[in-house]
């Protein structure tokens, strides 16, 4: 396990034995708010990924002390301009951490918690080219583009809480219409929880990411 600030993120790499297979998958770990490039390792183990490689970047807007991927103006109401430069710019990361380490543009799965769940919809909206396909735990909709994207090849799970203090019902439905219309084969799991992750958010990963 590496951690490196290199590549324009603090990021951690953990490379998969068949890392150098073109089949090999990567899994793009992209936590919440006040997370780090750790928080998310343990849930990528428990998912039992054979082969996969884990590439785990802090984000780098700081907020009151705690990392994010992107500015907010309050609890819900994003920083457009900002969202769409740190896209990109997690965006190319991706792209030049697959040239650094090897990996498989075309096989890697971004899963995203609360902060880094839409960010990694932001990605699938924006540069489309970078996810093959997205476990978005407890995501709202970042942004609808100017241009929408055709996500037919694009595989989402969306693992929504149904007492979420944070992210109204609403507000997953609306990501889950924007991502089908664009074409993604988009499905959602309401737990009995919270914002918080639970057991059955990891269960019905594992059982969607078997399905590849």
């Amino acid at each position: 396990m590496n951690e490196k600030n290199q590549l324009g993120f603090v990021h951690k790499f953990i490379p998969s034995e068949g890392s150098k297979d073109q089949n090999s998958v990567t899994l793009l770990l992209l936590h919440g708010t006040g997370g780090d490039e750790t928080d998310l390792i343990p849930i990528a183990r428990m998912l039992d990924i054979t082969n996969a490689s884990i590439l785990s970047p802090r984000g780098k807007v700081i907020e009151n002390g705690m990392p994010r991927y992107f500015r907010r103006l309050s609890e819900g109401i994003f920083d457009i301009e900002d969202l769409k430069f740190r896209t990109n710019e997690l965006a190319e990361f991706v792209q030049n951490a697959s040239k650094t380490y090897a990996l498989n543009l075309n096989r890697i799965v971004a899963i995203g918690y609360s902060n880094g769940a839409n960010i990694a919809a932001s990605v699938l909206l924006l540069r489309p080219e970078i996810l093959s396909n997205a476990i978005l735990f407890r995501p709202m909709i970042p942004l609808v583009p100017n241009t929408l994207p055709k996500l037919s090849s694009k595989r989402v799970l969306i693992s929504a809480g149904l007492h979420d203090p944070i992210v109204a019902g609403y507000q997953t439905k609306d990501l889950f219409d924007l991502l089908e219309k664009v074409g993604a084969k988009v499905s959602i799991q309401w737990q009995n929880s919270g914002h918080e992750l639970t057991q059955r958010d990891i269960v019905a990963a594992r059982k969607w990411l078997s399905l590849l």
